[in-house]
């Protein structure tokens, strides 16, 4: 258990709230809506109020979906520091889902946008006392009398409880082991149905103590945070480690589209930058992609010397769309495209891959891009916080990941089974993804247990490594590599529409361009790996948040 005091999770608040009062804390990108430390922690005192009027008790829960924005950081942190646990919906997830998430976590409270509301009713959710609106605090439904949490009547109460007003001196919160349960998340999954991660202080605090001690935070830190703040990545360092270290985060509520996002990195000139994989493929193939395929950039690339020239200057442009004045970046969430990882490395852009899960809240491993991260490569363990090791590795050293360490969950909430299923006898973490660690401790992500395929003579296949290969073919925007009960490959294509459209396609000739598309991979393949088939699939397949496809749902497509 980390320090108690220094690490403790609410004292880590405590702190930054006081000691930062006047200074900016969030912004609600695109409006006029910011807020510094002090008046962050007036609205967690308010919120503080309103949990007492409701009778909210230690420990209970509270619920809160939404896009991101201030009230929805402020819903988070009050209910921590109130002494009850915070229940994070991801706003994608449809009406159905949050009604479940709500009553199986048992929330007495919620807080939602007004857009998410609609198809909920509280008769659905017959343990929430109220549910209130993240866009401006009003109540939408109530169990409760309404006259007890009217906001005008919360702001009297706090007026009578702080006549001469609310200064930093005056901030105090309860005290709370760092043991003691922080959030109930609940995991999107991709292969089945979700489930509660109980999540301890002491992981949430380790994340943020790794991010502190390694500076990728400070007082200076200026944030853009696009990733959703229900997901424990975003939630994380874009939120929880810039705040702690009195950081400023401007908040993305809209659909973070590259042109959206490299007009706020324009602005704000982030100091550090996470990002999803899906985000950084689609700026490198708009930005980047059409200026490597032409001459005579393509014929230079490929001169020893005059390259290093055309990749200096191929990195500016890149490092100045993202606002010119980012350390790095940092990319988790997902596998990234090798060719795209590949030749961003050759660019020596300032990027480093991590790796993580929910269940870890979710940092593992990571290794800072100006300390030697590797190619492929997510990074070592977090030094002190984590460890990692290969169970029934294969002969090329490829096995099971499994974790454990400070930032790991307690188990799955009023789930047993899944719990005990996820760890081994001896206390490590199963994380479910197939990897080898080398000689200098560096972890590669080789695949998922659950996805990897068995070629005709017991080979493994991972569909992942295929997938990206035929992602990089003109005219596809993503892929599905599935097995038949034959055993030959399939590839689900979805064509990217955009480029078939611009190019004057028929259905005819991109059915064409798309098997040649095949033959090139297969080409590139073994024996066993070889894709028998391409079929087109007409729209982008459904994926969690935190884009990995839901593979559980086209099965039974080939």
């Amino acid at each position: 258990m980390m320090n108690e005091d220094k690490y403790n999770f609410v004292k880590i608040f405590e702190r930054s709230l006081r000691e930062n009062w006047e200074s900016e804390a969030v912004t609600d990108y695109g409006t006029d809506v910011t807020l510094t430390y002090g008046q962050l922690a007036i609205n967690i005192e308010k919120l503080h109020i309103l949990f007492k009027e409701c009778g909210i008790k230690k420990n209970d829960k509270i619920a809160v979906m939404g896009k991101n924005n201030s009230n929805w950081i402020a819903v988070y942190l009050a209910t921590i520091t109130y002494g009850a646990i915070i229940v994070p919906i991801l706003q994608d997830f449809r009406a159905n889902d949050a009604i479940h998430i709500v009553n199986h976590s048992g929330a007495k409270l919620l807080f939602i946008s007004d857009i998410n509301w609609e198809g909920i009713d509280l008769d659905q959710i017959p343990k929430v006392l109220a549910a209130i609106s993240l866009n401006d605090w009003h109540p939408i439904s109530l169990a409760l009398d309404p006259k007890k949490i009217n906001f005008d009547a919360i702001a009297q109460k706090y007026k009578q409880k702080h006549p001469e007003g609310y200064w930093a001196q005056d901030l105090h919160f309860d005290e709370r082991s760092n043991e003691e349960i922080g959030s109930i998340n609940y995991t999107s999954g991709t292969t089945g149905f979700s489930k509660g991660v109980i999540m301890p202080l002491n992981g949430l605090a380790g994340n943020i103590r790794y991010a502190m001690d390694n500076q990728l935070v400070s007082r200076s830190s200026r944030h853009v945070t696009f990733l959703p703040l229900a997901h424990a990545y975003g939630c994380a360092f874009d939120f929880l480690s810039c705040l702690a270290a009195g950081g400023h985060t401007w908040l993305v509520g809209r659909t973070p589209s590259p042109k959206i996002l490299l007009k706020a990195f324009s602005e704000i000139k982030p100091t550090i930058i996470l990002s999803v994989p899906l985000i950084l493929e689609k700026i490198y193939k708009k930005m980047i992609v059409p200026q490597i395929q032409k001459a005579p950039v393509s014929w230079v690339l490929k001169v020893p010397f005059l390259d290093e020239i055309v990749c200096a200057k191929i990195r500016e442009q890149l490092v100045q769309a993202f606002g010119g004045q980012f350390r790095q970046m940092i990319i988790g969430g997902a596998p990234l495209n090798p060719e795209v990882e590949a030749f961003l490395y050759r660019i020596k852009f300032p990027m480093s891959v991590g790796y993580g899960m929910t269940e870890c809240a979710p940092l593992i491993c990571f290794t800072p891009y100006d300390e030697g991260s590797r190619l492929y490569s997510c990074g070592r363990p977090l030094p002190g916080i984590m460890e990692v090791k290969i169970v029934d590795p294969n002969a090329e050293g490829i096995g099971e990941v499994v974790v454990r360490g400070e930032n790991t969950m307690i188990g799955y909430y009023k789930n047993p089974q899944a719990t005990s299923d996820s760890f081994t006898s001896d206390g490590w973490l199963r994380t479910g993804d197939l990897g080898l660690l080398d000689e200098e401790g560096f972890l590669y992500i080789k695949g998922r247990c659950k996805t990897m395929l068995l070629g005709p003579s017991g080979q493994n296949i991972y569909p992942e490594e295929i997938e990206a290969k035929i992602n990089n073919m003109p005219y596809v925007l993503e892929s599905l590599v599935l097995q038949q009960e034959d055993n030959r490959l399939v590839a689900l294509i979805c064509p990217d529409y955009n480029e078939v459209d611009a190019d004057g396609l028929t259905r005819e000739q991109l059915v064409a361009n798309l098997e040649e598309a095949r033959k090139q991979v297969n080409s590139e393949l073994a024996a066993y790996e070889q894709i028998s088939i391409v079929k087109l699939y007409p729209h982008e397949f459904e994926k969690t948040p935190k884009k990995s496809i839901k593979r559980f749902l086209y099965t039974s497509m080939v």
